[in-house]
């Protein structure tokens, strides 16, 4: 069964590489056509239920909908946005997202997973498809790579790695800003760093600065709210 459930990844994967794009790019062109046409009919942008609802059907019928999740590995942890599986061969994170952070609408979140790629490309984020998770809700399937042999980052590692790659602290380093993009969430319980000193950002939260990031940020937040 295990042989069967890898097989059926790699396949997704395989498809993934043979579509232009990929399945992360053919999926928020969808979403945004779902936005634009929503936006256009009842001039709001407040449609993430609706995307949601037809983003199930356009991957069921591109084949990267997801009916067992057994497959991705053993069940590992439960995250605010995320429930996390460990693949058989634990070299993998399978993630499924449940879209918390894109508040309205899902063009935030897929901006984020590009974003998070560009900046943070030791530890990427591939996407293979949709499933439904324990609570039965709609999500994304992430893959990350299963980092061993790291500890987690120190609040000031996380830091001098942010000014290195141009960014600045904001609200006494609550989140991180290069006036293109804001990043929260870059924590130390999110953050590795090996012994050559290579960091791995594990899960971050990005949002277009000048958007209304922090609030949004704030207002979805479990973190947040347990600290106010």
């Amino acid at each position: 069964m295990n042989g069967d459930s890898i097989e059926r990844i790699s396949q997704e994967r395989q498809c993934q590489n043979e579509t232009e794009g990929g399945i992360l790019e053919s999926a928020s062109a969808f979403a945004q056509r779902v936005l634009e046409e929503i936006e256009a009919l009842a001039g709001t942008t407040a449609c993430k239920a609706v995307q949601l609802v037809r983003l199930k059907q356009w991957a069921k019928e591109q084949g990267c909908w997801f009916d067992d999740c057994s497959q991705f590995g053993d069940y590992f942890d439960r995250g605010s946005e995320n429930e996390v599986y460990l693949s058989f061969d634990q070299k993998e994170i399978v993630k499924l997202n449940d879209f918390r952070y894109a508040d309205d609408n899902l063009t935030s979140f897929f901006e984020r997973i590009k974003i998070h790629n560009k900046y943070f490309d030791a530890c990427p984020y591939r996407m293979i498809g949709f499933a439904e998770n324990r609570d039965g809700k709609v999500c994304a399937v992430l893959i990350q790579p299963f980092i061993v042999d790291a500890r987690l980052a120190t609040k000031e590692e996380i830091h001098e790695e942010f000014l290195r790659l141009g960014f600045s602290p904001e609200y006494h380093g609550e989140y991180y800003t290069n006036g293109q993009y804001d990043i929260f969430d870059a924590v130390d319980g999110n953050v590795l760093r090996d012994d050559e000193g290579n960091m791995f950002f594990i899960d971050t939260i990005i949002y277009p600065s000048d958007t209304g990031g922090y609030d949004t940020y704030h207002s979805l937040s479990p973190r947040s709210c347990k600290s106010r």
